[in-house]
């Protein structure tokens, strides 16, 4: 995806050396809308799941310019959720406060679209940011999701919250 002054947004799969990037999106202040940092055992096992995922796949955003150096900026990724009865494409993202309010966000998630519709296997993908959660709702919205309301969820488990959810029909525009 083509970003202003030439430099683009790659998703670039998540790898054994990544583990830097959780610790570093782990403060109060990236995890205030996930119910807060989680300890270096969490972290370990989640930094596990994503080296192999059974399902779905994460992502390190990497902002790209034309001489080939890249800067990671944050992460989004991909897994299955169970939803009103059905399995379904979850997403969720995080930009490091550096890069936030540039549309790297945006860009990811439009990215990461294209790649899940083209992975299969799920008619739709969801995204579930807290109703007062403004950035990621705005995100939502410019990638191009569809908001279909507020739903009761839990994150982490255990921890009821108000959230919007906002999905992609990933059959939408496919011809066949």
């Amino acid at each position: 995806m083509e970003l202003n002054g030439g430099r683009r947004v790659l998703l670039v799969p998540w790898a054994g050396g990544d583990m830097w990037l959780l610790r570093r999106c782990n403060t109060p202040e990236m995890t205030d809308q996930l119910g807060g940092p989680e300890s270096e055992e969490q972290l370990v096992s989640r930094h596990r799941r994503y080296c192999e995922p059974a399902a779905g796949r994460m992502y390190r955003i990497v902002l790209d310019g034309d001489d080939g150096d890249g800067e990671t900026v944050g992460s989004i990724g991909y897994w299955e959720h169970e939803w009103q009865g059905a399995t379904v494409w979850e997403t969720g993202w995080a930009v490091l406060p550096e890069y936030q309010g540039r549309g790297l966000a945006v860009s990811a998630a439009r990215a990461l679209i294209g790649v899940v519709r083209e992975a299969g296997g799920h008619p739709t993908l969801h995204a579930f940011p807290k109703v007062d959660h403004s950035a990621s709702n705005g995100v939502c919205r410019k990638a191009g999701f569809t908001l279909r309301g507020q739903a009761d969820f839990e994150y982490p488990k255990g921890n009821p919250i108000r959230s919007n959810d906002w999905y992609v029909d990933l059959r939408a525009g496919l011809s066949g």
